[in-house]
């Protein structure tokens, strides 16, 4: 997998993309990142990527032209599965879309910035818009490095044990049940029995008994999707594989 990043802070990026899990995987050779400067992209002087927006608005606006010049350097490459813009106007990112980004071999991710990016390239050139949340961020770098980790961590060989994905929250659509771990008791509390009864059927049925209690009680709005009717049947799921070739969603 190849994932492009186009800022106009790239150093923004250096430490999200350059440690951890992220790291790993690029080094393993299971992806490619690849940050590039919009202002790399522009023919003037002063390299400018921004102007003042028509009808007098405060702020500045993204120039379509660098983006423009940018996204066809790298289409003349490869093919692109998804040119993702980070927007608050984007569809809410979550573990449903990047099990499905992480099926596509290239994407783009646009980094947005200042008062947005000029409507008439996101009309010709972006194929889908993500937003990580309701709140305003300085630029879109952050959203694309959550993005882009949510992406490679499903990746096979990213994680050591890829099982270990499987049982992350949201990835039934219900949030992970508590989890302890050495000594059996901490301060006079003691670790629920039944983790220690060595009979993976019951442990089964109390974890997702704990993942449905607490979804309820914390992220009630997770069951609007229906919940999975127990971790047994939930160790059939298989992390997205990447084959052959990729659908191309145009939002």
């Amino acid at each position: 997998m190849r994932i492009d990043i186009l800022t106009v802070v790239p150093e923004l990026l250096v430490s999200p993309l350059g440690e951890s899990i992220l790291k790993r995987a690029q080094n393993k050779g299971l992806v490619e990142i690849v940050v590039h400067n919009i202002r790399d992209y522009t023919t003037d002087r002063h390299r400018q990527v921004d102007d003042y927006p028509f009808g007098g608005e405060a702020g500045m606006v993204m120039m379509a032209e660098p983006v423009a010049r940018a996204i066809d350097s790298l289409r003349a490459e490869r093919h692109y599965d998804e040119i993702i813009y980070t927007s608050p106007d984007g569809v809410r990112h979550d573990q449903h879309e990047a099990n499905r980004l992480s099926m596509m071999g290239n994407i783009i991710i646009l980094c947005g910035h200042y008062k947005g990016l000029d409507q008439r390239l996101r009309d010709t050139y972006i194929t889908r818009e993500i937003s990580i949340g309701d709140y305003v961020l300085t630029g879109g770098e952050l959203a694309a490095a959550v993005i882009a980790d949510s992406i490679v961590r499903l990746l096979p060989g990213a994680i050591g044990d890829e099982e270990s994905a499987l049982s992350d929250s949201f990835q039934d659509d219900l949030l992970a049940p508590p989890v302890y771990t050495r000594p059996a008791e901490w301060r006079g509390l003691r670790v629920p029995d039944v983790l220690l009864s060595g009979n993976p059927a019951l442990i089964r049925d109390w974890q997702h008994e704990q993942a449905m209690e607490r979804t309820e009680r914390l992220r009630p709005d997770l069951l609007k999707y229906e919940p999975t009717p127990s971790r047994e049947q939930s160790n059939s799921f298989e992390l997205p594989r990447r084959e052959g070739g990729t659908s191309n969603e145009v939002r």
